[in-house]
């Protein structure tokens, strides 16, 4: 055993925090529609509260529009009381088996409290990224402690786990700044 494993035990780690940030900034508010703003919405339905996404299907047929279809017909009001108890801003109506969503424009106000949100986010990313890379570092200094590995293997180590951290970080960044362009996009 070396400090390869160690670095390669982390990885899906890492990938979960990317993919946790990816759903963060995907339910983020932005000018235009995406399902992603309302399919995590929690519904009671059947006994128990389900996300939207497993009781309906959600399409963006225009830029600030939002269709929800039930799969079940009798879930609409419970549905429509979901989403208006849930996002501030969204007007819901319902026309015979489909709800439709309207999605106001953002104001300067908005987007910069959007922005700071988002920038929140990525800071809880980078510190689960943090907190990965200090369990991983630990496992190595204890292996060359045991002598498992050789001082010299720390160190590359140490290197090679950084060399991967910086990646993420960077991901991260490019997330952020990407979905920063598009919320400041009027």
């Amino acid at each position: 055993m070396d400090y390869k494993d160690s670095i390669k035990k982390i990885k899906p780690n890492l990938e979960r925090a990317l993919e946790y940030l990816r759903e963060e900034m995907g339910s983020l508010r932005t000018g235009r529609a995406t399902p992603a703003l309302i399919e995590t919405v929690e519904v009671e339905s059947y006994g128990s509260r389900l996300p939207l996404k497993q009781l309906a299907a959600i399409s963006a047929p225009e830029p600030r529009v939002l269709m929800v279809q039930p799969w079940d017909m009798n879930l609409i009001k419970d549905i429509e009381k979901a989403i208006v108890s849930s996002r501030s801003g969204l007007s819901v109506s319902v026309a015979g088996d489909l709800i439709r969503v309207n999605i106001p424009s953002l104001n300067e106000e908005s987007r910069k409290e959007l922005v700071k949100n988002l920038r929140e986010k990525m800071e809880a990313s980078r510190l689960t990224v943090r907190s990965v890379r200090e369990q991983a570092w630990k496992e190595i200094q204890d292996k060359a402690r045991t002598g498992e590995i050789r001082e010299d293997d720390k160190f590359r180590g140490k290197d090679e786990l950084q060399k991967m951290i910086d990646e993420f970080n960077k991901k991260i960044e490019e997330m952020g700044e990407n979905k920063e362009k598009e919320i400041m996009t009027v």
